[in-house]
């Protein structure tokens, strides 16, 4: 029968901490995919809501420009509507 060997004590109780902390990190690295993919779900949301809000001053006022400071807006000029 072969005689167990160990590792020093001292070796056993590094390892053990760089491998918990390095669990520890992958931990956090999945945390923070989670979190990205979440932002990422809701900036394509607000995304989605500008969109419709655009499409729906579209169709109110026609083609313009919006200043978003102070709501003052311009007519855009389309080349067909500068043909004589």
């Amino acid at each position: 029968m072969k005689k167990v060997q160990e590792i020093k004590k001292e070796e056993l109780t590094e390892l053990q901490d760089l491998v918990k902390n390095f669990n520890q990190h992958q931990l956090k690295l999945g945390e923070l995919e989670i979190e990205k993919h979440q932002i990422l779900h809701g900036a394509s949301k607000v995304q989605e809501d500008l969109q419709k809000l655009q499409d729906g001053l579209r169709e109110e006022y026609g083609d313009i420009t919006i200043n978003i400071n102070d709501g003052s807006f311009e007519k855009i000029e389309n080349e067909a509507d500068t043909k004589d």
